[in-house]
């Protein structure tokens, strides 16, 4: 019982800190140039470059070592609906997830856009695409439910896990740090954890409600522990990532659904 609570103080004490604080901090940056809705945002691994993708079917590069740039100086025109962006490890390529249902991936310096030849009957919207850690692969979450892994260099898809969260959109996927297990979510209220090699469920994260947002799952920095977010009550969820047992529910601080 000491453990856990001892282990509840620290999840605490690291995602709330000092609300004192927290309230004071400026905003020290503000970008603005898409006309429509912004669903994902991702940091060039090296440079000082801020990109985003929305639903204007753009993606928009931002240079945040400028104190007074607002606008993108560089602009990707896709041809749907962009809902998810990731930068490659290396920085040089972006796949984005769209409404097509086959990854986009764009070289940074020629916006060259390339498609997989091998889409593994692929017909729903990506919800969200991310690389592992080294780039020698990437997983896609699509609203049909199912999750894809695809080879990074030759982009052949290696293994699809269909039906992953039942008939409900697949919303959210992500590798560990040793590329050996994927974490996913879905408006199916489930969190789950799969192994890349044989594409077996390992895990499951009960007692988060998700049925309407495009909610995420997360491990925090160590990976020692599963996050995510209660559409219902507001709040967000942690669990121990490795007996996979609820161990503290948070407020978001928010006054909607946090995603």
């Amino acid at each position: 019982m000491y453990d856990f609570h001892l282990q509840v103080s620290k999840i605490k004490q690291t995602m709330l800190g000092d609300s004192k604080e927290s309230s004071g901090r400026p905003v020290v940056r503000t970008f603005y140039d898409h006309v429509q809705p912004i669903n994902d945002l991702d940091f060039h691994p090296i440079s000082p470059i801020l990109i985003s993708g929305a639903k204007d079917n753009t993606i928009k590069f931002f240079d945040f070592s400028k104190t007074a740039a607002r606008k993108a100086f560089r602009v990707i025109q896709d041809t749907h609906n962009v809902r998810s962006v990731c930068f490659h490890p290396c920085g040089d390529y972006i796949l984005a997830g769209t409404d097509h249902p086959v990854a986009h991936l764009y070289d940074v310096n020629t916006f060259t856009c390339f498609l997989s030849a091998n889409p593994q009957d692929s017909s729903a919207a990506i919800n969200q695409v991310r690389y592992s850690g080294t780039g020698s692969m990437y997983v896609t979450a699509s609203k049909d439910g199912s999750l894809r892994i695809w080879d990074g260099v030759s982009a052949e898809c290696v293994r699809p896990i269909i039906g992953a969260h039942g008939s409900v959109e697949a919303t959210s996927a992500i590798f560990t740090k040793d590329e050996r297990y994927i974490l996913s979510s879905g408006k199916d209220s489930c969190i789950k954890l799969w192994e890349v090699g044989t594409g077996r469920l390992v895990k499951q994260y009960p007692g988060a409600v998700n049925t309407q947002f495009r909610c995420q799952a997360v491990f925090n920095e160590t990976e020692e522990f599963v996050l995510s977010t209660d559409e219902q009550n507001n709040e967000v969820v942690v669990w121990d990532a490795l007996t996979s047992e609820r161990v503290a529910r948070l407020p978001s601080g928010h006054t909607g659904a946090p995603r």
